[in-house]
This record gives structure tokens, sequence and C-alpha cells, in this order.
């Protein structure tokens, strides 16, 4: 009788709910990450030209950018098309660690990318001899570990509750506090920590990129010409641009979550979804479009010499 108190008990499956009518926006955002990100990838690791630090870093959020959308994607679109519902309490947990670590690893890289900005424009001369290849593999390893050594608790965490409050998650994709809250229990310490990791890593990194772009415009102010201060932060449009669409929806869900708790749950569940889709998809058109070297190449791909 003892053993039975102290052993958690969770269901078999979750039930994942979705918003009909939105089975349309899924595969067509899915297929566009997906092809955009590997093209992405192609073209830099085929072309010995972009074998430079910003495009390494690019390599990195292009391939975080596919884990995290194959993380989620296809559970939703099965929910959407097939109404399966259901997942597994040990998938849950894997989709959940896999979301959040990768999440975590993109903002890491995206701050190593202001790092890369900065040294490009405010140390020149020392761009080469600073952002070396060890340092590049270093600064991605510390990214991976970060992330799992933040994330790896978790799994644990959510297995030791009891949960007595129905096996339906409000959302379309295991995410942590939507869990936590099907759990009876003292929850407080996974609310903490969830918090705790949300504030360390988007206020932090986001300070040091804003940080990094203060030394950035400074620097770009002092320019004798003007073509030369536009041509020094044209090569930050594009990193700007991902910066946007990555911390955007995160501050906006992060604020309703708190904000709104009593709006419609399609609201959240939208936020959810939009957080998900939009980086990964728009990620490759922003770096596509403004980035000269990567637009001559994919016009090269497709067939669009100039003869």
């Amino acid at each position: 009788m003892s053993a039975s108190n102290i052993t958690s008990t969770h269901p078999a499956v979750f039930l994942l709910i979705g918003i009909p009518g939105l089975e349309h926006l899924h595969c067509p955002a899915y297929t566009l990450a997906l092809l955009g990100n590997c093209t992405l990838l192609f073209i830099i690791q085929a072309e010995a030209a972009l074998h430079e630090p910003m495009y390494f870093f690019l390599a990195m959020l292009s391939t975080i950018d596919v884990v995290l959308s194959s993380s989620t994607l296809p559970k939703m679109l099965a929910i959407f098309w097939f109404r399966d519902q259901e997942i597994n309490f040990s998938a849950c947990l894997v989709q959940m660690f896999f979301l959040h670590s990768f999440s975590i690893m993109e903002s890491a890289v995206l701050l190593a990318m202001a790092f890369d900005r900065y040294v490009a424009i405010c140390k020149p001369l020392h761009y080469t001899t600073v952002l070396t290849r060890p340092l590049i593999t270093k600064i991605g390893m510390a990214a991976v570990i970060r992330a799992v050594a933040l994330m790896t608790p978790l799994p644990f965490l959510l297995r030791r509750f009891h949960y007595c409050r129905g096996p339906i998650i409000a959302h379309c994709y295991c995410e942590h506090m939507a869990v936590v809250r099907l759990a009876c229990g003292d929850t407080r310490f996974n609310n903490i920590y969830g918090i705790a990791v949300a504030m360390f890593i988007v206020v932090l990194d986001l300070l040091f990129v804003i940080l990094s772009y203060i030394f950035i415009l400074r620097a770009v102010l002092q320019l004798a010409s003007q073509e030369a201060r536009y041509k020094a932060f044209g090569t930050c449009v594009s990193h700007i641009g991902a910066i946007l669409a990555f911390y955007t929806p995160v501050v906006v869900s992060s604020v309703m979550h708190r904000v709104a708790r009593r709006a419609a749950p399609h609201v959240h569940i939208l936020l959810a979804i939009f957080y998900l889709l939009f980086p990964p998809m728009v990620n490759p058109i922003i770096y596509g479009v403004k980035t000269k070297q990567i637009r001559d190449h994919v016009l090269s791909l497709f067939g669009r010499k100039d003869v």
C-alpha cells in the first residue's frame, strides 16, 4: 500500500487537440520549412565560397529549424488529417524534450550570429583570427550542452506526478506547462523552473544580442561615408529579421499566457502553432532574399544563370 502511495501514475496516452479548419495551413508551412532549410544546407555544404563563420552559423540555424519542425509538425498533421490525437506518454516527453531543447539552441545560435556580426563590423581585421573553426565548433557544442542540461530534468520531473485532471492537452503538441496543468500535487517547482529557464534564455540571450547591436550601431555611425554605413548595416538585416521572427512569437505567447489567461483556448493554441511554424518557414526566405551570395546560388541551382 505504501508503494502505491509513492508511485506516480500517468495515463498511457495523452490526447492532443487542434483547431479544425487549419488543415490547409500546416502542410504548406512544413513543406516550405523543410524545402527552404534543406536548400540552404545543401548550398552551404556544396559551395566552398560559403565556408565562412556566418554561413556555418546559418547552417546550424537551418539544422535546428529542420529538427524543430520535424519534432512537432508531423504529429500536428496526423491530428488534423486523420484525427489521430493520441500520443504515448513517453513519446510526449521525448517530443517535449526535443521541442524545448532545440528552441533553446536556436536562441543560442542567434546570439552567436550577433557575435559574428559584432566581430565582422567592429573588429574586421581580427575576424578570421577570432572566429576560427575550433571556436565555432565550441560555440555549437556549448549551445547543445546548455540546452540538454536545462531540459533533461523536465521528463524526470513530470514522471513523478499523478495525472488526475484527464489526458487532454490543450495544445497541438506536448508543451511543458500544458502537461503540468494536468498534474495533481505540488507543481510549484515545475512552474518556477519553467519560468526561470524561459527568463534565463530569453532575457539573457536577448540582452547580449541588444548589447552587441549597440556596439555595432556605434561602429557603423562612425564610418566616413553613407555608402559604407549602409553596406555595413546591410549585412545585419537578415540576422535582425531572424531575431524578430524567433523572439516576437515567444514574447507574445509568454505575455498572453500570463495576461490573458481567460482568453479562448484557441487563441493560445494559435500562438503556439505560430511560434513553431513561423521561424523555420521564414528564416530561409529572409536569408535567401537579403543575402546576395545565397540568392545567387539559389538562382544558379534552379537554372537561372547568366548567359
